[in-house]
């Protein structure tokens, strides 16, 4: 499960438009896109610009469940993922390549590289949401950032996506507090 939503926060991150560290993020597009999906997933199948778009679209289909468990509106979160479940046909089963050992899948052997992914990340967060980690998808809480992430700590206490966006509000707080010692 680990893995799928980490896969889920990468294409978020990656192939959603919003704000970035403090900077506007426009997601890439063409041959970017399949560049930064290959990123985001580790991958280096072949991909297409016809498969990147539509992880573009689970993506975004992706953020609206992040953002409605981070506004604590797990019955609008719910209803989203389930509509990404029934579209990309998702079904448990276990597949087996060469010289591999058995994997859970959760698409056909035929689906695309993108419905793969696309019906695994849903059911990643589909077992996020119906489980323990229910309440730890979140949304960067660092300005001018919108990036979402999936907190793993023991104390559920991330509020940021990373380090440099905690860095960043707390290097603004000592600076908020050190005018306010001077004046």
């Amino acid at each position: 499960m680990r893995t799928l939503l980490d896969a889920s926060v990468a294409l978020v991150n990656a192939l959603t438009d919003g704000e970035a560290r403090g900077r506007r993020y426009l997601a890439p597009e063409g041959a970017e896109r399949v560049g930064a999906v290959r990123a985001a997933l580790s991958a280096a199948a072949d991909l297409g610009p016809d498969e990147a778009d539509r992880l573009a679209d689970t993506a975004r289909a992706l953020r609206t469940v992040f953002e409605a468990v981070a506004a604590d509106r797990l019955d609008d979160a719910a209803p989203a993922l389930n509509a990404l479940l029934r579209e990309t046909g998702a079904r448990p089963q276990l597949d087996r390549a060469p010289g591999e050992p058995w994997q859970v899948h959760f698409h056909g052997a035929d689906d695309s590289y993108a419905v793969g992914w696309s019906a695994g990340c849903a059911t990643g967060l589909a077992m996020a949401l119906g489980g323990d980690y229910a309440g730890r998808l979140g949304v960067c809480a660092a300005p001018r950032c919108d990036r979402v992430y999936v907190d793993t700590s023991r104390n559920a206490g991330r509020q940021f996506c990373s380090t440099a966006c905690q860095n960043r509000v707390k290097a603004a707080a000592f600076r908020a507090r050190r005018a306010g010692d001077e004046a």
